[in-house]
């Protein structure tokens, strides 16, 4: 009988075993809380990389300038420098 906690297998066992009889309904609970925390600690984290590099600029975003006109603007069509798409199209 001394041999029963010889290992560390047999411990886990019965951590395991109470932690599901006495906290089952609050496994959920920390289940979603651990998931919160970890997803906070993955931006950190993020943020801590990012904080020492400059800023990129993507060119994908709005570029400010000037409105030309439509270059084969037809007679009867806005000239304000309005984009409409020609009557042709279906």
């Amino acid at each position: 009988m001394g041999r029963l906690f010889d290992g560390p297998w047999p411990i886990v066992i019965i951590i395991v075993v109470a932690l599901l009889l006495f906290a089952a309904p609050k496994l959920p609970g920390m289940a979603r809380s651990l998931g919160q925390s970890m997803r906070i600690i993955k931006s950190e984290v993020k943020e801590m990389k990012n904080d020492g590099k400059p800023e990129t600029t993507d060119s994908s975003g709005p570029v400010e300038g000037t409105i030309v006109n439509h270059p084969k603007a037809q007679p009867g069509e806005p000239t304000d420098g309005t984009d409409v798409p020609p009557s042709t199209r279906a």
